[in-house]
């Protein structure tokens, strides 16, 4: 007997399990059914009909439709409140991601501290993203009241008596008067994200930083910031998708008023839809606006990876 006849036996063994974790791995996809089957015909069915109806005239409520092309999509572009629409979202996005990031991490960093009371201020903080945006968004409609407001009232007690502004029914101002209401609502929420990325953080690196003579602020440049970039990366992905979609902050305050100046996408959807009866309009708008954040999400999801691959 040889040498090689003697070595092919202790083979088959190898063999029958790689065929039998082959032969398991067919029968995988039956676990996925029960969890497949709901997702797609509560999320992928609803999505194919929204983008077909999104190519006819349909109203939502008549059976009979008619193929219109790209109609729906040049009546985007061509209406100036459609247009308005799409510089508001992205306005939104712009400043609530901003100022939500900024803010949160200041927020972080301060409480990240051996500060007695940071457990409670922490709490504090993210009290408001547990709240409904409805009534978030009833509670500032308060709070900006003309003559009233207690953010009118606020800025007359510092001795400017004759500052009186229409916070929500000035079409200079409402944009960004809704803009605080969201910032206000979910910079907690960034700051919680925050606050793991830090806790995750090596003392020693730090300490090695701190002892080569770098300050507070090359510490956090050098040191923190590179560390932190994954946390940063989803907080600017989570902070874009919120602004692109907002919609309760807007319908419950101004209802895209004054003169539909305040109007996102998403409200433009559902007034489109359910006050004009144009259901093959709106979803045209909502193809667009899940295209702009399909586009925003793959980059920032790119973002995520390569900060990732660079650590």
């Amino acid at each position: 007997m040889t040498t090689a006849e003697t070595a092919a036996p202790p083979a088959a063994p190898s063999t029958y399990k790689r065929n039998a974790r082959r032969t398991g791995s067919r029968y995988l996809w039956l676990f996925i059914i029960p969890a497949a089957l709901p997702y797609v015909f509560s999320v992928v069915v609803p999505s194919a009909q929204g983008i077909f109806f999104a190519f006819t005239n349909w109203d939502g409520l008549n059976p009979a439709w008619k193929f219109v092309g790209i109609q729906n999509f040049t009546r985007i572009f061509e209406d100036q409140i459609s247009l308005k629409a799409i510089g508001n979202t992205f306005l939104y996005a712009a400043i609530s991601t901003v100022f939500e990031n900024l803010l949160g991490l200041l927020i972080a960093l301060a409480l990240h501290s051996r500060i007695k009371s940071r457990n409670v201020l922490r709490v504090l903080f993210f009290m408001p993203v547990v709240l409904l945006s409805v009534v978030i968004a009833y509670l500032w409609q308060y709070l900006f009241q003309v003559n009233n407001g207690a953010i009118t009232q606020l800025i007359q007690a510092f001795g400017l008596n004759g500052v009186n502004p229409n916070w929500l029914g000035d079409p200079n101002l409402v944009v960004y008067s809704i803009c605080v209401i969201v910032i206000w609502q979910f910079t907690g929420y960034t700051m919680v994200i925050y606050l793991a990325g830090l806790q995750g953080i090596p003392q020693e690196q730090l300490e090695a930083a701190a002892l080569d003579g770098a300050g507070p602020f090359k510490r956090f440049w050098y040191v923190v910031r590179p560390l932190l970039m994954p946390a940063i990366t989803v907080n600017i992905m989570l902070s874009l998708i919120r602004g692109f979609m907002i919609f309760d902050q807007i319908w419950v305050t101004t209802g895209g008023g004054p003169a539909d100046t305040s109007h996102s996408l998403s409200t433009l959807v559902y007034r489109t839809a359910f006050q004009f009866g144009e259901l093959g309009r709106a979803a045209a708008i909502a193809v667009v606006l899940a295209v702009i954040v399909a586009v925003l999400g793959f980059f920032q999801y790119r973002g995520l990876l390569r900060s990732k691959g660079n650590q």
